[in-house]
């Protein structure tokens, strides 16, 4: 017995031995096995993707559900409201609203006040926290208007509930504002992209709208959320693009003329749509009614409306099939049917969302866009213009010109009319009427379809600058990073040695509880330590940290805290909430901001010489 005990000591001194002399290599490789932040990032996005994925199958099956209970029929919407008696096409409507604005009223009351649901406020003026309650209640409102003929579109609820749905597992697993915002981008991006099976304009949309910003420690996120979506999405709907339109050739430099004019009357037509629904939003909120009362009254208009054409009704996804194909033509008198068809359309979307039903804009926008560059194309075509060009060919180019109009986006029209149609022989003239249009539509309204509410509240959004130099109207937000993992303010002196040890940075940031910085702990503070015995035991972070240093926060712009980043002695510079509350939410490498600044200075700068 005395024989294995004795083995036994002997062998656990050893391993104890072995462990302490090669303490340091295991706490190396255990920091290098950790994972990075962008590897973090693209983990979750791609969680967020499979969300995106399923959301949009699934809304669509809730809405086809809805349909067949208030419809009796399922199918498209255009098809069975036109079935219908002129006296049934007036009541479903408004029926539809008044229960949809019932389920908003009842519901927003029952769950109680929660944040805003705008994606763009909570990323421009929030924490990225979007309420689930909320939008699960909005959701079902927006189904029940959609499947009763409401001139909407379904990708603006499963953009939300995406966002939602990311922005909730951040907030569950107690992440910071700056991860919140990111993956609320991404439920975004991977909403739109299943929505139009559009990865590439789902990614851009995000990028450009949602976020205002390219770089790649978030365009890369959001491209792979983009893509998960679609792939899951495309498991449900196949490949196949959502507008088969026949291909056309551009052989001629001549016959580009015809599209800037497109996009000019575009870009009109898409201030005018711009300014009525501000007019028509005010309008119903003068008359101080419940919402479920907006709502019916703007159902009722559309039940008016669909009484004689029903193809005002729902997103009219098929109505502008059948424009891209020339349908219309056949009809007598198609250039007055075509020209009652976008009006009736204009009119019932303007109501629709001007009422406050929930939905989206962007599949009535290429409604509207689709009519209008038919009806250009029938109107040069009977003066014996342009014979060589397809009708079709300048419906999809309104398409993308309209859309440009509304979202002030040239670059995500083109992309997104690309990605539905797959043809690429109409990119010529339909990027330069997208540009074309979307210029012209912000010298007559400053303001696009995402940015108006937030003007109206009052809030600044910064999407771009025309000057030099754009780079120093950048927020600290915009650079900020995960931060430097900090230490417990009772952390001992062994933990914050093995902590230097395997990490390159010469501070370590001190937190309590709270997580509300506390101070910092500089490596060289460490030296006076070292010839200390036992007492070393007693020893925490407490005792040997400094006063915190300058700290930033999220909102303060780059070229404002230009002084603390030269003063500063930190690679990685805290940044905190705010200076109230002092919680640690990230850190700004001090290199990186202070070379984006002097490039962006450089180029201010060389104008003059």
């Amino acid at each position: 017995m005395s024989i294995w005990l004795e083995t036994s000591r002997r062998a656990f001194t050893a391993a104890k031995s072995f462990v302490q002399e090669h303490w340091q290599y295991f706490l190396r490789l255990r920091e290098r096995l950790r994972f990075g932040e962008e590897t973090v990032h693209l983990c979750l996005a791609g969680v967020v993707g499979v969300i995106g994925g399923f959301t949009n199958p699934l809304f669509q099956i809730f809405t086809e559900w809805a349909q067949l209970l208030g419809l009796r029929h399922t199918g498209d919407l255009v098809e069975v409201v036109g079935s219908f008696e002129p006296w049934e096409r007036l009541l479903i409507p408004p029926v539809g609203g008044l229960v949809a604005g019932l389920i908003l009223y009842w519901g927003l009351r029952l769950v109680g006040p929660q944040g805003s649901t705008n994606i763009l406020e909570v990323i421009v003026a929030g924490d990225g926290r979007l309420p689930m309650r909320t939008a699960l209640v909005k959701a079902l409102s927006s189904i029940l208007s959609i499947a009763t003929g409401a001139s909407l579109g379904r990708e603006g609820s499963i953009t939300q509930l995406a966002a939602t749905f990311a922005s909730k597992g951040g907030q569950l697993a107690g992440w910071h504002p700056y991860r919140l915002r990111l993956l609320v981008a991404c439920g975004a991006a991977s909403g739109l992209a299943a929505a139009y099976n559009a990865p590439v304009a789902g990614a851009v949309f995000a990028a450009q709208i949602v976020l205002g910003n390219f770089s790649m420690n978030l365009f890369a996120p959001l491209v792979f959320a983009s893509v998960v979506a679609t792939m899951v999405s495309r498991s449900f709907f196949g490949i196949d693009p959502w507008y088969k339109v026949p291909s056309f050739e551009f052989p001629s430099l001549g016959q580009l003329p015809w599209f800037v004019l497109l996009g000019g009357l575009s870009g009109g037509l898409g201030a005018v749509f711009l300014k009525m629904l501000r007019y028509c939003e005010d309008l119903f909120v003068r008359l101080e009614w419940p919402v479920y009362g907006r709502l019916a009254l703007g159902g009722l208009w559309v039940g008016v409306l669909a009484m004689f054409l029903p193809e005002v009704c729902g997103n009219g996804y098929s109505v502008t099939n059948r424009i891209l194909h020339d349908e219309f033509l056949s009809t007598p008198l198609p250039v007055l049917v075509l020209l009652g068809i976008l009006l009736a359309k204009l009119v019932a979307t303007v109501v629709t969302v001007g009422s406050g039903a929930v939905g989206g804009v962007f599949t009535p926008t290429l409604f509207l866009g689709a009519g209008l560059g038919s009806l250009f194309g029938l109107v040069i075509h009977s003066v014996g213009w342009a014979q060589e060009l397809q009708v079709g060919a300048f419906a999809l180019v309104g398409m993308g010109s309209m859309l440009a109009a509304t979202i002030h986006s040239p670059l995500l029209a083109v992309i997104m009319i690309f990605e539905i149609s797959l043809n690429y022989s109409l990119m010529p003239p339909l990027m330069l009427a997208c540009v074309v249009s979307a210029l012209s539509a912000r010298r007559f309204h400053a303001e696009s379809i995402y940015t108006e509410p937030l003007r109206r509240k009052g809030l600044e959004v910064e999407r771009e600058s025309q000057r030099f130099g754009a780079a120093t109207m950048q927020t600290v937000g915009d650079l900020m990073r995960e931060p430097v993992r900090p230490l417990r303010e009772t952390a001992t002196f062994r933990e914050i040695a093995d902590r230097f040890l395997t990490c390159p940075n010469n501070f370590l940031p001190v937190v309590d509880g709270g997580q509300q910085l506390l101070g910092v702990v500089a490596l060289q503070d460490l030296k006076e330590y070292l010839t200390a015995g036992q007492e070393l035991n007693s020893v925490i972070a407490y005792d040997i940290m400094r006063a915190p240093p300058r700290c930033l926060t999220p909102n303060q712009r780059l070229l404002d805290v230009l002084p603390i980043l030269l003063a500063s002695e930190l690679r990685n510079i805290p940044v905190v909430n705010n200076h109230a509350e002092s919680k640690l939410v990230g850190n700004v490498v001090r290199a990186e901001a202070l070379a984006l600044l002097s490039e962006a200075i450089s180029n201010r700068a060389l104008p003059a010489a």
